[in-house]
């Protein structure tokens, strides 16, 4: 449980895909909140109550075989509850005599509110607005002590209070932006309802996670592994700021980086942030461990693998070192566990895992428990140059799982000068910075060509780019045809082997947004 602010909001999660948009929608509040499976112990929590909880939704039906259940003892804790959709649901349902049933008609996507009872929950709503709605069951008949306070032409019941507690449900998402006024809910629940005051700020942030480090380190050093990216470089400049020279960072060339990249990101932590960094070549002791190595979750453990051995080697003399700072996000740790409890993971976190295992390390995490954004907004409170705070994310494992299909030397080559093309096109045509993530994919698909009068059989190369807030959710970027048909003749032009551009349109989910 953090130790940023008294006041805080948990969220039970009930397995709904939205329930990181609660999240979110909370801290844009500047209010810190937690998501906790919905079967943890009450108890987790005694020696740090929040300040409200709410139930996310959920894909099941109460009457579920497996369907998640709600612990009641959270109900006695006498704090202030908000069910949203199947968060509802399982109040009404746990509670007699409440009763849920199938809706004989089903409500998924824009429906209109009609408010009834304009106070607490609902104040300041108009008295219709427009809401999104997604479940397949409603509330028949609610317990005794409830009442509703709003309806939509196909719900008698969308949105309800108890009549003396501060427990309140409404059967639509708040959460999505589909919602007119969800903000306004969220802002009546933890302003008024929890009495949360709204001092989960960058500023805050750092002056807390200053004093933290200061604890946790000591008189001992820290070593940091930075990628290149924003999340290891707002770490380790948070670092650096609380604890000097105590902190060491390397940065290893693993042969997967992007065009230039090595030299470039290396100037940029030396000359521009003063960060004590070692620069280390391992590219061809990567590419030699990755060598025929298809399956991408194999790439993901070999790179993590080798990396231990680079900084075993080159880092870890005599024991110098006792923490290890890593970069991992809050989305790495939902992502990592599920509502029911240790997930299928969908892939492997490169922040997420065994590293410090082997190292014997303790583990320094101090953007554990922020998004993307978040991170960069700390960034920015810390003087980190913009130009570096608003560079796309680039994962761990880099090129190697961009590659689908073994990786070389020669295919690293196609697949960084195409990417070099599309991210310098999306800076001079101003649309960089419209994105929030762009890269190219080479596929292992060969296909028949033309140029000139003769007869070519290359590869092919995928154009992503998503928008997004925190990569929890994402949509394809809707760019210009003009400028994907200047992107693509300039990598068919110019990138020898390269004969074939498509453009990925999926959203996540039911996509990621890499594709290994």
């Amino acid at each position: 449980m953090n130790s940023l602010t008294d006041d805080w909001i948990l969220i039970l999660d009930f397995g709904s895909q939205y329930t990181q948009l609660i999240a979110r929608r909370i801290r844009e509040l500047n209010v810190y909140c937690e998501i906790h499976p919905f079967n943890t112990d009450p108890d987790t929590f005694k020696n740090h109550p929040p300040s409200g909880i709410i139930l996310s939704g959920g894909p099941s039906s109460v009457y579920d075989d497996d369907a998640p259940e709600l612990n009641l003892d959270y109900l006695e804790l006498d704090l202030p509850v908000l069910g949203i959709c199947y968060g509802l649901q399982s109040l009404a349902h746990a509670i007699h005599p409440g009763a849920v049933e199938k809706a004989e008609k089903r409500e998924f996507g824009r429906a209109t509110l009609l408010v009834d009872d304009n106070s607490d929950l609902l104040k300041d709503l108009e008295s219709q607005s427009t809401v999104w709605m997604s479940h397949g069951d409603h509330i028949k008949d609610l317990p005794d002590s409830y009442r509703p306070i709003a309806h939509t032409s196909n719900a008698p019941v969308a949105a309800v209070r108890h009549n003396e507690k501060e427990i309140y449900g409404v059967q639509f998402h708040p959460e999505v932006v589909h919602t007119d006024e969800g903000k306004t809910i969220f802002k009546n629940f933890v302003d008024d309802i929890c009495g949360c005051s709204r001092t989960w700020t960058a500023a805050s942030f750092i002056e807390t996670q200053i004093r933290d480090i200061r604890d946790q380190v000591g008189d001992e050093n820290v070593l940091c592994a930075l990628s290149g990216g924003v999340d290891s470089t707002v770490v380790a400049t948070l670092l650096h700021k609380a604890i000097g020279n105590q902190l060491q960072c390397i940065f290893v060339d693993n042969g997967l980086l992007r065009k230039n990249e090595y030299q470039n990101v290396l100037n940029t932590y030396r000359e521009h942030l003063n960060l004590p960094v070692k620069g280390v070549d391992a590219s061809q002791e990567f590419l030699d461990n990755l060598n025929g190595v298809v399956d991408p979750e194999e790439k993901r453990k070999i790179i993590g693998s080798t990396f231990i051995d680079v900084f075993d080697r080159e880092v870890l003399d005599e024991g110098k070192y006792t923490f290890l700072a890593q970069g991992t996000l809050y989305p790495d740790v939902i992502e990592s566990i599920s509502f029911k409890g240790p997930s299928a993971t969908i892939k492997s976190h490169h922040n997420v895992g065994g590293l410090p295992e082997k190292m014997n390390l303790t583990l320094v995490e101090p953007v554990r428990e922020l998004f993307k954004d978040e991170v960069r907004n700390v960034g920015r409170e810390l003087g980190i140059p913009e130009s570096f705070i608003g560079r796309h994310p680039f994962p761990g494992p880099g090129l190697g799982i961009r590659i689908i299909a073994d990786i070389t030397k020669e295919r690293l080559v196609l697949l960084r000068e195409a990417d070099a093309i599309f991210i310098d096109a999306l800076r001079e045509h101003d649309l960089y910075d419209e994105v929030w993530q762009a890269l190219a994919v080479l596929l292992p698909i060969q296909s028949v060509g033309v140029m000139g009068d003769e007869r070519t059989y290359e590869f092919t190369i995928a154009l992503r780019a998503v928008t997004s807030l925190d990569g929890m959710t994402a949509d394809w970027a809707h760019l210009p045809y003009d400028f994907l048909s200047i992107v693509s003749n300039r990598i068919i032009n110019e990138v020898k082997g390269i004969n074939r551009v498509v453009y990925d349109v999926s959203s996540k989910p039911p996509s990621t947004i890499e594709w290994e």
